[in-house]
């Protein structure tokens, strides 16, 4: 029960994916334009990193690791075509709003990753709490990032007017340099907390994050070693 909880936890904090480990950046700078489609985009990755969690660990045994990373990418790619056809009969204007990025999930590093460097080598039940994490904790990013750009950037929340008469909107946090502008403020921001949480700890502080596949392996942090 202790190894199920940290693998479905690791996901919602240690191991972010966006903030923390840095993966995933390409639907999280181009769809979160509005909490929204934050939110849509991470629905459907969840679906899909569940799913194809779900059957790479069941066929790991009998996938040739010669072509298991083809075998991966087919596997995505289905899921990912359900979760499209599912979209555009359910939440159309939502899939219209996403655009290519719904197909795009299928290149999503966050999928092949965690079916190479967990799904494969891991049972079917801790490999769908893997996926559900990750994708809970990606989820959380994109709906954090796009309900702060929508906030300040048009004055909305889910569509819905929130600020008062005289606020005015900084209109560029809902365009494009607005993606970068409010995920390199949350990285400085994951980045000083690091520091000050080592500092606390009487560790090394760690460096500068980067696009690693674990925060465990960065070497600056000795907290990441005592688990």
């Amino acid at each position: 029960m202790g190894r199920a909880v940290k693998e479905f936890t690791k996901g919602l904090w240690r191991e972010l994916p966006p903030f923390r480990i840095v993966l995933g950046l390409c639907p999280t700078l181009a769809v979160t334009t509005s909490a929204k489609n934050g939110l849509g985009m991470g629905c459907a990755v969840i679906f899909v990193l569940v799913v194809s969690n779900f059957l790479v660990a069941l066929l790991r045994k009998i996938i040739p690791s010669k072509v298991r990373i083809a075998c991966f990418i087919l596997i995505a790619a289905t899921v990912v075509v359900a979760v499209e056809l599912l979209m555009q009969a359910y939440t159309y204007p939502l899939y219209l709003e996403l655009g290519i990025f719904v197909p795009l999930i299928v290149v999503n590093c966050i999928i092949l990753g965690r079916a190479e460097a967990f799904a494969s080598r891991n049972p079917v039940f801790l490999s769908i709490l893997d996926g559900l994490g990750m994708g809970l904790g990606f989820t959380m990013s994109l709906t954090f990032l796009g309900g702060l750009r929508e906030l300040i950037g048009a004055g909305t929340l889910f569509g819905k007017v929130v600020t008062w008469s005289s606020f005015e909107p900084v209109s560029i946090l809902v365009k494009a340099p607005g993606a970068f502008i409010c995920l390199g403020l949350i990285l400085a921001g994951m980045n000083a907390l690091n520091r000050w949480n080592a500092k606390r700890h009487e560790n090394v502080p760690p460096r500068a994050l980067e696009a690693i596949s674990s925060c465990s392996t960065c070497g600056g942090c000795k907290l990441c070693s005592r688990d």
